[in-house]
């Protein structure tokens, strides 16, 4: 955290000077921890707060009620822990991306972090994303390699099908045309998932499905009882072709 000595000797905000046009500058950071419990609209909230204590030129909106311009990446579900969320902010003074990533990082934690700031690709959307990585660890008694190959192959296997929920409503999707690879298997007695995951509009799959997959079908984790956990981690986004990461 920002200690008072780093705010009396911080340069301020208004010596950078005025950019002739506002400029995006991306920023990637980590939510995980207990960070992972909050809600999207808690980070939106918290970031903006951050902004301000660390001194950003932040450009806002003009009018009656003016706002700073920031745009998140894809929501993280509550639960979940990230090394790989976005957000851009416009900022209207010349301000260099080192020093805004050892601002905004003075005056954050170690378990929201910010990793790189640097200016955002044109043309280059959040929208873009189409696919993400996760690892998922699951910590529960009567684990072990068979059962995690036959895992592999239930979630692998179309159709595999279940109530999504949408603005729309509820709708049944095999989620197996959701799941771009899936590799589960045993280490250090824990059964791990590695998988990527279209994360795409009304196509998003949230791992939380494949959660509630295994515990229909193999009983393990049922909910109400003290008898397992497990994590859910995200780690790299992509583009449409499942390869290319986004930048």
């Amino acid at each position: 955290m920002l200690s008072e000595q780093q705010v009396v000797n911080r340069r301020p905000k208004e010596d950078y000077p005025v950019l002739p046009v506002p400029r995006t500058v991306r920023v990637k950071f980590r939510k995980v921890g207990n960070l992972q419990y909050i809600s999207h609209l808690d980070l939106q909230r918290t970031i903006s707060r951050v902004l301000v204590r660390a001194g950003i030129p932040t450009w806002y909106t003009k009018g009656f009620n003016p706002h700073a311009k920031i745009t998140f990446g894809l929501p993280l579900s509550v639960g979940a822990q990230s090394l790989c969320e976005y957000l851009d902010v416009r900022i209207e003074r010349d301000m260099g991306n080192r020093e805004i990533k050892q601002r905004l990082n003075d005056a954050l934690t170690d378990e929201l972090c910010v990793l790189d700031v640097y200016t955002a690709p044109e043309q280059s959307v959040f929208a873009d994303i189409v696919w993400a990585k996760y690892n998922i660890r699951i910590r529960t008694e009567g684990l072990n390699e068979t059962l995690a190959e036959q895992m592999q192959a239930y979630l692998t296997t179309s159709p595999l099908m279940m109530d999504k929920k949408s603005k729309s409503g509820i709708r049944q999707v095999d989620i197996t045309t959701l799941i771009r690879s899936l590799r589960a298997y045993m280490e250090s007695g824990e059964l791990r998932i590695d998988t990527t995951l279209c994360v795409s509009g009304a196509n998003y799959l949230n791992p939380e499905y494949l959660i509630s997959a295994l515990r229909d079908r193999f009983g393990i984790l049922p909910v109400g009882e003290a008898c397992g956990e497990y994590s859910i981690l995200r780690t790299n986004v992509y583009l449409a072709d499942g390869e290319t990461e986004f930048k």
